[in-house]
């Protein structure tokens, strides 16, 4: 067989599973069934958490869009409803607005200030720490940096919720409102596999358990 049917036939293989074959770092994800690619990430133990800060992930809440706001009032926005924004910023820095959160299903009005911005934190699907044990650590700055700053791996949440999650993966921590467990679940395989990032043993039987029981869960696409 030629290697160009060779290609055909992975191809072919992949499309009959729902994914297709593993992509360039920090390429888009692909539609398809989250417990097929949950597959093709390798699975193998935790990397030393030697080397890893906050700044190996680059300028915390950088603006990686240009769009001329930071991400942090970028995902405000997009998870928030009945938003102000302050007055001469063009429509970036999000004074106030309404979250229900996705993890909880509470609804939390928000108000920015110095104690109270607390109460809306915008976690890191993948945890930076857990991104960093499971491979992140030899990607180059520029992307740790997308990693940290992609809204694929972002959700605007309940400060409480992100705060008692810390690093933990999902052998660890689950959302408490468990109608939102599978596409929590996928929205980590696509980050794992948008970053070339592997799986420990426990996350990996974590997450089968998870998905058998939403075998159709797909996998968002950015």
């Amino acid at each position: 067989m030629s290697r160009w049917e060779i290609r055909l036939a992975i191809l072919f293989s992949a499309a009959i599973v729902g994914v297709y074959p593993p992509c360039a770092v920090g390429a888009e994800t692909k539609p398809g069934l989250a417990s097929a690619l949950l597959e093709t990430l390798p699975v193998k133990g935790r990397a030393p958490k030697t080397g890893y800060t906050r700044d190996q992930f680059g300028l915390a809440w950088a603006d990686t869009d240009r769009n001329g706001c930071d991400t942090r009032n970028d995902i405000l926005k997009r998870d928030m409803t009945s938003i102000i924004y302050k007055v001469k910023t063009r429509d970036c820095v999000v004074v106030s607005g309404t979250l229900v959160d996705r993890y909880s299903g509470e609804t939390i009005n928000f108000v920015r200030g110095n104690v109270s911005s607390m109460e809306v934190q915008i976690d890191h699907v993948v945890a930076l720490s857990n991104a960093w044990q499971t491979g992140a650590f030899q990607l180059t700055l520029a992307q740790r940096t997308a990693l940290a700053n992609d809204p694929l791996n972002l959700f605007a949440v309940k400060g409480k919720l992100n705060l008692q999650k810390s690093d933990g993966d999902a052998a660890t921590w689950l959302p408490p409102m468990k109608s939102f467990r599978c596409a929590y679940v996928a929205q980590q395989i696509a980050v794992k596999a948008k970053y070339s990032l592997w799986v420990v043993p426990p996350e990996k039987a974590a997450m089968v358990a998870i998905l058998a029981k939403c075998p159709t869960q797909t996998v968002p696409v950015g």
